[in-house]
């Protein structure tokens, strides 16, 4: 490894999209920021790349670590693939009017800008850099939900505004309070907002402190992860925003405040005096499967019922994270991966479906295999991914965090088997409507347009028949880490 090399890495992952964000803002011509807005997240990918063998090294504000790096190349790789997604979605809406020259310029800003700032939330040791920058993630995202500038775009703004500000006003109090209860030990400063200072000294801070925090940082943190009851805003949020962004909260904003909790997690658990953050995640991850398996049923929209679908596997993600030890941990990193490619790989179909249909509406859109075959065939395959059928990844994690469940808590197993099933359910009444039957309609695919969501769900079948050595063995490190 190289820490000079780690260095120039690290610059070039938060200066590039920063960098990007600006340029963007000036360019109005739709073809070259298109171009350029692709170029970016491609050297971003990159050095996140670069990052996973050179890593710099750690400061007060900024680390380099396994746990992060995982992150960062997912965060990298959905990030570009969205980008060649948005180049063929924001053409179609300038040509269809429904946003204007100066929308683009400020769409593709706005776009590197939340990059810049997720980018600096995973790398951020210093624990309120890392809320700061997960709210600038949020204003972020919430002026680009409210793009369209129609009513109902406003209002899910709006909402998303108001319920995310409680959410991250509860976890600055639960940092306050983790920063209270090290200033004790680490003294007044930044070194006791580090990360890397406040695991190795936790075990010696007030439990009583870290208790409560961990309490305001679950439920803070948790708003922005999508986890009920306070998931309110994601689904407006992805029903009336660019198809895109909704590809982008699914397949990353979300990661990155279950990041967070992860990082605090990590501090309880140096403490053993301190209450188990474990059930209290498992329980916020068994009522958020649960009820959005329930939701899946009654949605009418298409952007909303897969919104909900998100809600479904963050509680998954949460309830194996929550669980611990060495295969829960390893099944829980592995879908996390496996739903953020398949899951944006969804919206880039649905986005392209509701272009050409013009509507968003399940009930107007029907026999897709039939008015556009290719697209049709993709989705069906996506929502079999997502549902958790082989080959595919999704079912390999949650057929190892099923066994490892009931190897532990067979009850527990029992719960998680039959939200499942609910949720599997529900998409398979939806899809058949969606993608059988007949169709009047024709279309003209552009088919480049299908080339992210296609290798997206390439992935994610490889990765159901064959993981490769090297990322068992670095998923291995990395769930051993997390404990």
């Amino acid at each position: 490894m190289s820490p000079g090399f780690g260095n120039l890495a690290l610059a070039g992952l938060l200066a590039v999209p920063a960098g990007g964000a600006i340029i963007l803002a000036t360019i109005p011509r739709y073809r070259v920021s298109a171009a350029l807005n692709v170029a970016v997240c491609a050297l971003t990918l990159s050095c996140a790349a670069a990052l996973y063998a050179h890593r710099p090294e750690p400061s007060l504000y900024l680390l380099v670590d396994d746990v992060n790096t995982v992150f960062l190349l997912v965060g990298g790789l959905v990030g570009f693939t969205t980008s060649l997604f948005s180049a063929g979605y924001i053409a179609h809406e300038l040509e269809t009017r429904r946003l204007k020259t100066g929308d683009l310029r400020f769409y593709h800003a706005m776009y590197q800008l939340l990059m810049f700032a997720m980018n600096l939330a995973l790398v951020a040791n210093n624990i309120g850099l890392m809320w700061v920058a997960i709210e600038l993630a949020t204003l972020t995202t919430v002026v680009m939900v409210g793009l369209y500038r129609t009513n109902a775009a406003l209002e899910a703004a709006w909402k998303y505004f108001i319920l995310g500000s409680v959410g991250i006003a509860l976890a600055l109090f639960g940092t306050i309070l983790v920063y209270l209860a090290a200033e004790q030990h680490l003294g007044e400063g930044m070194t006791a907002m580090a990360w890397d200072h406040l695991v190795r000294r936790s075990a010696a801070f007030d439990p009583a402190l870290l208790n409560l925090a961990f309490v305001f940082l679950l439920l803070g943190y948790g708003t922005k992860v999508g986890l009920a009851p306070v998931h309110a805003w994601l689904p407006d949020a992805h029903a009336e925003g660019p198809t895109p962004i909704s590809a982008v909260l699914s397949g990353l904003l979300l990661n990155v405040a279950l990041f967070a909790l992860l990082r605090f997690k990590l501090i309880m658990a140096g403490n053993a005096q301190v209450l188990s953050p474990g059930p209290m995640m498992v329980t916020m991850g068994l009522v958020s499967l649960v009820f959005a398996g329930f939701m899946l049923y009654r949605r009418r929209d298409i952007k909303r019922m897969f919104a909900y679908s998100s809600i479904e596997h963050m509680g998954i993600i949460t309830l194996a994270f929550g669980l611990g030890g060495p295969i829960a941990s390893f099944a829980g990193l592995l879908h996390m991966t496996m739903h953020s490619l398949t899951k944006s790989a969804i919206f880039f179909g649905v986005g392209y479906v509701s272009q050409l249909e013009g509507t968003q509406r399940i009930a107007d859109i029907r026999g897709l295999t039939q008015s556009e075959p290719l697209l049709g065939w993709l989705l069906v395959i996506a929502v079999a991914a997502i549902a958790g059928l082989p080959p595919f990844g999704v079912f390999t994690s949650e057929f190892l965090l099923v066994t490892s469940t009931f190897a532990r808590a067979p009850w527990l197993a029992a719960l998680l088997g039959v939200g499942l099933m609910i949720a599997f359910s529900a998409l398979a009444l939806r899809l058949h409507g969606l993608a059988f039957g007949d169709s009047p309609r024709r279309h003209t695919l552009h088919a480049w347009r299908l080339a992210p969501m296609a290798l997206h769900l390439l992935l994610v079948a490889a990765a159901g028949i064959y993981l490769p050595g090297t990322i068992v063995s670095w998923f291995r490190h990395v769930a051993s880490q997390l404990g």
